[in-house]
């Protein structure tokens, strides 16, 4: 898919320690050495075909690096489907792991997707960067597209923990509910393409097309106007 969307020159694999299936990495070059990390894991649990989580994700990996490759950019992005987030974290750990002290201090976020358009899109307010988080309540309202904040804890971590926890700002952007936990749809033969609304899927990837493409200026402002 990284291919057909014309990720080719820059389009590498990373082998991960602990895993028989690499982490699949796209760059889209800036002009500058700024880097947004766009990720999500494209694994699944064997008792589920993994619709949402996560190949609702990690498909729209190709689609957003089309979006944003169509304008010239400061940041250099990079797009990143994980393995094995089921199984710890473990692709996306490795990735964080083996960066060096100067490429974290040059990521000014990593944008995560984990099961989406199981409902409208949500953001995982309370483990996200507070100034993303800001940033893409704007977007949302500019847009005029829906956006909630929903815990993500109840039902296990997610990719973007790698990295808050070696402190580069990170946010999680998914679409579990109440109602899609009472209906047992993740890890169950419920994941399938039934579960998911289109209409919720597309919205979120047009917030995301538009976020990403916000992102790239939004650093350029103090924090207080980016607040305001």
């Amino acid at each position: 898919m990284f291919v057909d969307a014309g990720c080719g020159e820059y389009l590498s694999e990373q082998p991960v320690k602990y895993s028989k299936v690499p982490n699949v990495i796209c760059v889209l070059p800036g002009t500058s050495n700024r880097v947004i990390i766009v990720g999500a894991h494209f694994d699944r649990v064997s008792t589920s075909d993994g619709v949402a989580d996560n190949w609702s994700g990690a498909s729209l990996l190709p689609s957003l690096y089309e979006s944003v490759k169509i304008e010239p950019r400061q940041h250099t992005y990079v797009f990143i489907g994980f393995t094995d987030e089921e199984q710890g974290l473990v692709g996306s750990r490795f990735y964080a792991r083996n960066m060096t002290p100067e490429q974290r201090a040059l990521t000014d976020a990593m944008i995560n997707m984990d099961t989406l358009g199981l409902a409208p899109t949500e953001v995982w307010a309370h483990r996200s960067d507070k100034r993303l988080t800001r940033a893409l309540i704007s977007v949302a309202w500019s847009l005029k597209l829906p956006l909630s904040g929903v815990s993500f804890e109840n039902v296990g971590s997610t990719d973007s923990e790698s990295f808050r926890t070696r402190k580069m700002p990170s946010i999680t952007i998914h679409s579990l509910t109440q109602k899609s936990e009472d209906a047992q749809i993740l890890h169950t033969r419920k994941d399938k393409l039934s579960a998911v609304n289109l209409d919720d899927y597309y919205d979120t990837y047009h917030l995301l097309a538009v976020y990403l493409g916000y992102l790239d200026h939004f650093f350029d402002e103090p924090e207080t106007a980016a607040a305001h």
